[in-house]
C-alpha cells in the first residue's frame, strides 16, 4: 500500500510514516457510522430544541436527512476519485491549490477538535447524572470529559485494528441498542398509555407567533432554528474517507459506507426521536432539563432497564468520540506527512513497534484538553460546542461540494462508484441545502461558535504565512498529480488480486 502513501508524501519521508491498509467495508461503515451516531447527536442537542423550537421541530430532522445524504452522495462521488487520507485537504489542495487546500485542511482539524469536546462532554452532562445519580455541574463534567479523551487516545496510540474492532463492536451494539430501544419505548408507552402524539405538533414553551419565521439580519425563526438537531448528528460520515489509504478497495468501500451510515442512521434516528417525544409527558416541564432524554428512558422503561440502556448510549458515544480522535489523527499525520502542520516534523511519524502515529493521537488529544478547558467553566457549555461542531462541517462540505461541482470534469474516472444520470439534481439539492444551513449561523446566539472559528483561523493563518515564507512561496507546495491516483489504485488492485 505505500505506493498510495507516497504519492503524496513529502520528499525524505520513510517507510515508518506509512499506514497498513488493513480497514474491512464493516469497519469502514462503523467509522461512518460511529462518528454520526445519532445516540450522541439526539442526547447532545434535543434538550437545546426543545428549549429553542419545542417538540414540534423534530419534523426538521427528515429535511437535514435529506440534505446530508445528498451532500454524502457527492462527497463519495469524490472519494471515489481521490482516496487518499486527509479527506479535504486532499481534496481541495489537488484540485484547487495547495494554499487553499492547507487552508481547509485547518478547517477540518479545527472541526475536529472541537467536536471531538462535544462529544465527550455529551457522557459527562447528558448521560451519567441520570445513569449514577449524581448532580451535574460544569466541574465534574470537564474532567470526567477529560479522563474519556485520554482514554481514546490511550486506545488509538495502542493499536488501530483493536480501535477498529472495538469501534465495529459499538456499532453493532448502537444499531441492535437503539433499535430496541425504539421497540421498547412505543411498547411500553402504548402499554401503559403514556404515548402523547399530540406532543409532536407542539411548540412547548416557545410561541407560536413566527414560529416558521425566517427571522431576520441577525436571527432565524424557530423552527429553522431547530433543524441544528440534525445538522449537529448527521455529520461526519466523510471519515470513513479520511481512512482511505487503510481501507481495501477504497474507491468502492468508502463511498458506500457514507451514504448507508445516512440513510440507515436518519431512518433510526427519525422514529427514536418520534418516540422520545410522544413519552415527553409535558414537554414545558422538561423544556429546561439537562438531560431531557435519559430522563424519559428511565421513567419509561424504569431504573433498572433504563439505566442498562443508558450503558449502551454510553457506549455508542464513547465509539463516536473515539472514531472522531482517530480520523483527526489521520488528518494531522497526513498534513504533517507533507510538511505543512505545525511542527510536522513530530506527528508524521509513524511507531515502529504500534503502527500507529502515536504522535499525532497524543497532539490531538492535548488539543482537545485545551479546548475542553477554555470551553469548560461556562454555562451553555454544551451548547457551544455542539454549535461550533455543526458550524464548521457545513463549512468544510459547502466547500466541498462547491470544488466539485466546479472541477467534476476534470476528475479522473472512479473505480468503484459513480452517480450518472443523477450527478447534476443530487448536486442542485446539496448546495441547496447548504446555503440554507449557513445562513441559519446569522442568528446572534452562535457568536461564541465563531468566536471559537475566528480564534483558530489566526493562529492557522499565522502558521500559513510563516510556512509560504521559509518554503519560497505558494508554488514550492506541489501536490502529485491527480492522474497519479487511479495509477495507484490500479497497482494496489493488482497487489490483492496477486495475494
Amino acid at each position: 500500500m505505500s505506493t498510495v502513501t507516497r504519492a503524496g508524501s513529502a520528499p525524505g519521508l520513510t517507510d515508518h510514516d506509512h499506514l497498513k491498509r488493513d480497514v474491512t467495508p464493516f469497519q469502514s461503515f462503523a467509522v461512518a457510522f460511529g462518528f454520526v451516531s445519532i445516540a450522541t447527536g439526539i442526547f447532545t442537542a434535543y434538550g437545546a430544541m426543545l428549549s429553542t423550537s419545542g417538540p414540534i421541530g423534530i419534523w426538521t430532522w427528515p429535511v437535514v436527512v435529506i440534505g446530508q445524504l445528498m451532500v454524502a452522495l457527492i462527497i463519495g462521488s469524490l472519494a471515489a476519485r481521490i482516496p487518499v487520507t486527509g479527506y479535504i485537504y486532499q481534496w481541495a489542495s489537488r484540485l484547487t491549490n495547495p494554499v487553499f487546500g492547507w487552508i481547509m485542511g485547518w478547517i477540518g482539524f479545527t472541526f475536529l477538535a472541537v467536536v471531538l469536546c462535544a462529544v465527550d462532554y455529551t457522557i459527562a452532562s447528558t448521560v451519567l447524572p441520570v445513569l449514577l445519580n449524581y448532580e451535574g455541574t460544569a466541574a465534574n463534567a470537564w474532567w470526567i470529559t477529560s479522563l474519556v479523551i485520554v482514554l481514546q487516545a490511550i486506545m488509538i496510540a495502542f493499536s488501530t485494528k483493536f480501535t477498529q474492532k472495538f469501534n465495529a463492536v459499538a456499532v453493532t451494539i448502537q444499531l441492535v441498542g437503539m433499535i430496541g430501544l425504539v421497540v421498547l419505548l412505543f411498547a411500553v408507552g402504548a402499554f401503559n398509555n403514556e404515548l402523547d402524539f399530540s406532543n409532536l405538533f407542539s411548540t412547548g414553551n416557545v410561541a407560536q407567533e413566527g414560529y416558521y419565521s425566517f427571522g431576520g439580519l441577525t436571527s432565524v425563526g424557530p423552527w429553522i432554528m431547530a433543524t441544528l438537531l440534525g445538522a449537529f448528528t448527521i455529520v461526519g460520515f466523510e471519515s470513513a474517507a479520511n481512512l482511505a489509504e487503510e481501507t481495501r478497495d477504497p474507491a468502492r468501500v468508502v463511498p458506500k459506507a457514507m451514504w448507508q451510515a445516512v440513510l440507515s442512521l436518519g431512518i433510526i434516528g427519525m422514529f427514536f426521536l418520534v418516540a422520545i417525544t410522544a413519552l415527553l409527558g409535558d414537554p414545558t416541564l422538561l423544556g429546561g432539563s439537562a438531560t431531557p432524554i435519559a430522563d424519559v428512558i428511565t421513567r419509561v422503561l424504569g431504573p433498572i432497564l433504563g439505566n442498562l440502556l443508558l450503558v449502551l448510549v454510553v457506549i455508542s458515544i464513547f465509539s463516536c468520540g473515539l472514531v472522531i480522535l482517530l480520523s483527526g489523527t489521520r488528518l494531522v499525520w497526513a498534513m504533517s506527512r507533507d510538511e505543512r502542520f505545525p511542527g510536522w516534523q513530530l506527528w508524521h511519524r509513524i511507531h515502529p513497534t504500534l503502527k500507529t502515529p502515536v504522535n499525532s493521537t497524543i497532539f490531538v488529544a492535548v488539543v482537545g484538553q485545551v479546548i475542553l478547558a477554555l470551553f469548560s467553566q461556562q454555562t451553555d457549555a454544551l451548547f457551544a460546542l455542539f454549535s461550533a461542531a455543526t458550524l464548521l462541517p457545513a463549512i468544510i462540505y459547502a466547500v466541498t461540494v462547491g470544488i466539485y461541482a466546479l472541477k467534476r470534469k476534470n476528475l479522473p474516472p472512479s473505480q468503484g462508484f459513480r452517480l450518472g444520470a443523477w450527478e447534476t439534481p443530487v448536486l442542485i439539492v446539496a448546495i441547496a441545502w447548504l446555503v440554507f444551513e449557513l445562513a441559519i449561523f446569522r442568528d446572534a446566539s452562535f457568536a461564541k461558535p465563531w468566536s471559537y472559528v475566528a480564534i483558530m483561523f489566526a493562529i492557522g493563518a499565522v502558521y500559513l504565512v510563516f510556512l509560504l515564507a521559509t518554503r519560497g512561496g505558494a508554488k514550492a507546495l506541489k501536490m502529485p498529480d491527480l492522474i497519479e491516483v487511479d495509477a495507484i489504485l490500479d497497482a494496489d488492485k493488482g497487489a490483492e488480486l496477486s495475494r
